[in-house]
């Protein structure tokens, strides 16, 4: 697939020239990013619920309990917006109506569906290996009792943008020869030091995947 189809529910109309449609630019979004916020309404009441995701070829996937209130409502196919956000620096300019962000986001509409069978076995499994890789390894297999307790659910990648600024400033041409100082502050998401269960038996070593975790 070259480019996701532009629609009346994806078509940008604030600055398009930082969008795009294409899946080279939307699936490292996608990939990097560990939380999504979920929107959706139910008895007649907004909720935008944050949550993991995984995105499996031109799908994304959530999961949680069975007893999940959102869960069990997307699982009889209502609509949701599904949004990814990857704030990658402030951008400082000569003015406060000019400061920005520079930023990497996705937007998704799409009615999902339950995944069930050994596919559900295998997508669990890819929210282990997407959160931490090498993880899946190390690990118990999930129980039939888990699995069952567990609802994923799939969404499409048919209706799909992302929006994306990069850069510095851009002032008014007056502006230029203030002397405050203007540019871009990098923020990135960066793990801290490990902290061990207190209840760790046999002071098993920290595993490599541990000490050079990193996102993006």
């Amino acid at each position: 697939m070259s480019q996701y189809a532009s629609t009346p529910k994806t078509r940008l109309g604030r600055l398009p020239k930082r969008g795009s449609y294409d899946p080279a630019v939307i699936h490292p979004i996608l990939d990097e990013a560990l939380v999504c916020h979920v929107g959706f309404v139910i008895d007649e009441q907004p909720c935008v619920v944050p949550t993991l995701h995984i995105r499996e070829g031109n799908s994304v996937f959530i999961h949680g309990s069975r007893v999940s209130r959102m869960l069990k409502h997307l699982a009889g196919g209502a609509p949701a917006c599904i949004t990814v956000t990857l704030l990658d620096g402030l951008v400082l300019a000569r003015s406060g109506f000019h400061h920005s962000a520079n930023y990497r986001s996705v937007v998704i509409y799409a009615s999902g569906r339950p995944v069930e069978g050994d596919r559900k076995w295998a997508i669990l499994d890819r929210f282990v290996e997407s959160v931490v890789p090498g993880r899946l390894a190390d690990i118990r297999p999930a129980t039939r009792k888990e699995m069952n307790a567990t609802t994923v659910i799939g969404f499409p990648l048919d209706e799909v943008s992302a929006k994306v600024r990069s850069g510095p400033p851009v002032d008014d041409a007056e502006d230029y020869d203030l002397p405050a100082w203007a540019g871009v502050l990098p923020l990135s998401l960066a793990p801290g030091k490990p902290v061990e269960d207190p209840l760790l038996r046999g002071e098993p070593p920290l595993p490599d995947y541990i000490k050079s975790y990193r996102r993006g």
